[in-house]
């Protein structure tokens, strides 16, 4: 292929999709092989299992702190194809770990490989898209990435009932060789070397003071964070929530990918209505209904208004709409926090993701931890994550309106 030369854009957006969900097939694959990996691994703490996700979110929030620095001087690819390795080391690690604590370290060593297919992909995009269009562009790979959660689980479910636990980090493998493959086979590098900055602390400690200084950047980045926040606490608790709450362990797989499945709606209706009412409309109406959806759900399971039989269907639409309205917001809060950002779009992708990740773990986990055996610590939390992140948005203004006045 030609240097310089564009992929066409359903090409481009698949490959940039499966590089995005090395993250979410890296977290959710291994959901049905918790109750084996607590038996084994930590049969006297069964919620320690939950740190899988935790220690994975937390080791692909420090690397996105490189990742972007590093793609801005060295290019997109390079970056990609380097943290794929590191991943596929981690998977390697976590494979031939005997302990619940190595595997941790290996999850963590995984998430600093992950950095790279998540935070240089998100640079790619805007190296060539800006403003709506680019939040388009973001809602139609989510749109497929949607596609990876949706068979995650029920593809590591079928791994682990033939091969073991163990064996999905090998899938997790596999996966990255895919992507690195068809990534340096097929995409030509965004980023031109007049355009590439030197990897000096100097110059990324004042692109970061540049990015940290910017309102516009901080008031998003913290609501990307609690949206977050309330997306990694129900990953950590979900299966135990199915399993334990409902009693449908066995069955936990395939209500999570029509979950998934159903969830990728909102993406696309991003897609759809976002070049007409703009990424803040939408975000501030996604995280409104979130508020009041969460709280009218906590009010009636704990007044015991809320009669049992319909307690399953209230926490499967609850839980869908988690996934759906992350898909409704998600990809424009990114857009909007990277908008003002293009002249150091890798570093501010990498300050941004980092900056959401890690303090999303922090918030997420000890909502994680807590679960009693019901769905309220959860919701819990999430209802003043959801909450604080509509306050926030109420309170944004327009970027480009306020540069054109």
């Amino acid at each position: 292929m030609r240097p310089g030369r564009r992929l066409s854009l359903p090409e481009f957006v698949a490959l940039m999709a499966l590089l995005f969900a090395t993250v979410a097939f890296s977290t959710d694959a291994m959901l049905p092989g918790f109750p084996r990996i607590a038996a084994e691994l930590t049969p006297e703490a069964v919620n320690r299992v939950q740190l899988m996700v935790a220690a994975f979110m937390l080791g692909l929030g420090l690397g996105t702190l490189f990742a972007g620095p590093l793609s801005d001087s060295y290019g997109r690819k390079a970056v990609v194809t380097a943290g794929l390795g590191i991943y596929m080391a981690g998977a390697l690690l976590a494979w031939l770990a005997q302990s619940l604590e190595l595997v941790l370290a290996a999850r963590v060593l995984q998430g600093l490989g992950a950095a790279g297919p998540r935070i240089a992909p998100m640079a790619m995009v805007r190296d060539l898209y800006e403003g709506r269009k680019m939040a388009q562009i973001l809602s139609f790979i989510t749109t497929v990435f949607m596609l990876v959660p949706a068979l995650a689980p029920l593809a590591g479910a079928g791994i682990i009932g033939l091969w073991g636990w163990r064996a999905i980090f090998a899938a997790f493998a596999v996966f990255a060789l895919v992507g690195g493959l068809w990534l340096n086979l097929r995409q030509p590098e965004t980023l031109p070397p007049e355009k590439r900055r030197p990897f000096r602390p100097a110059l990324i400690r004042a692109s970061v003071r540049e990015i940290v200084a910017n309102p516009h950047v901080r008031r998003y980045t913290l609501v990307l964070t609690l949206g977050f926040a309330v997306l990694v606490a129900l990953l950590s608790s979900t299966q135990q929530i199915y399993d334990i709450t409902f009693g449908r362990g066995e069955s936990f797989a395939l209500w999570f990918a029509l979950t998934a499945v159903l969830a990728s709606s909102g993406t696309m209706l991003n897609a759809a209505l976002v070049m007409r009412l703009g990424m803040r409309r939408l975000t501030r109406a996604a995280f409104a209904f979130q508020t009041l959806f969460t709280l009218a759900f906590l009010a009636l399971l704990t007044s015991g208004a809320l009669p049992g039989a319909a307690a399953f269907p209230a926490w499967f639409l609850w839980s869908f709409s988690i996934f759906f309205l992350a898909g409704l917001s998600f990809g424009n809060l990114t857009a909007l926090a990277l908008q003002p950002m293009g002249h150091v779009a890798g570093t501010a992708a990498s300050v941004v993701s980092a900056v959401s990740t890690i303090f999303a773990v922090f918030v997420a986990a000890p909502i994680g931890l807590a679960f009693d055996g019901t769905p309220v610590p959860l919701l819990s939390g999430a209802l003043v994550c959801a909450g604080l992140g509509w306050l926030l948005m109420r309170g944004s203004r327009d970027y480009e309106a306020e540069q054109a006045g």
